[in-house]
């Protein structure tokens, strides 16, 4: 199995992948460098995922890395959570969280019900990217991240976009906070709320240095760095 490791310098962090005759695949435009006899391979989407990214910001193209050496990826102020994916489990990530993973995880996409991504401000059409399959994967994150368990008779809810991602067992839709117009009162928007059972990747707090560049300059380190 390929080695995920994430390494810290200077308040930075990145995904480092050490492969021996392995497959693995990250996020397009990911790569910082490579050391070893490792072959790029960028396949062409498919006609049915060029039609999707039209309502997405998830892209299309994750590039392969094969051989065996060690890739780094592009460091960044957010930090990085490492799954590990099972047979017979299957996750569905918030966009943008995908990061990197084995060539043993199975990638597909699903969308949320119309009206449950229009309430929660996501738009009409979200389309996420999902895992199954066995292996490893790098989540991107904006801070420690931690796996809630969400029973049959309960709900997480959750104001913002704390959650990463979720098991197939968990619906996603929004609610008031309270009932209309205590929910005013209280100064609290809608509740991202998650109903069923399964398991959550959760980040309750943020990594300081990122909320503080967020706070200072509107925008993540990841765009400026990567365009």
């Amino acid at each position: 199995m390929a080695d995920f490791r994430i390494r810290e310098v200077e308040g930075m962090r990145q995904v480092c992948l050490d492969i021996d005759g392995e497959t693995v695949r990250a996020r397009r435009g990911a790569l910082s460098n490579m050391n070893g006899n490792i072959r790029l391979i960028a396949r062409l989407p498919r006609a049915g995922d060029m039609f999707r990214a039209m309502f997405t910001n998830e892209a299309r193209v994750r590039p392969f890395y094969e051989g065996s050496g060690t890739i780094q990826l592009q460091p960044t102020l957010t930090g990085y959570h490492v799954l590990e994916v099972v047979e017979g489990e299957r996750w569905i990530l918030e966009p943008g969280a995908y990061w990197a993973s084995e060539g043993t995880v199975a990638l597909g996409l699903y969308r949320e019900p119309l009206w449950a991504s229009l309430w929660a401000g996501d738009g009409p059409l979200v389309w996420k990217t999902t895992l199954s399959g066995h292996g490893k994967v790098a989540i991107s994150a904006p801070g420690p991240v931690e796996t809630a368990s969400v029973r049959q008779d309960s709900q997480l809810r959750v104001q913002g976009r704390l959650v990463l991602g979720r098991t197939v067992g968990l619906k996603f839709h929004s609610k008031r906070a309270a009932p209309f117009p205590r929910n005013l009162i209280a100064g609290q928007k809608r509740l991202r709320v998650f109903a069923g059972e399964g398991k959550t990747l959760v980040s309750w707090t943020p990594y300081w240095n990122e909320h503080l560049y967020r706070r200072m300059t509107g925008e993540s380190i990841e765009g400026s760095m990567f365009e």
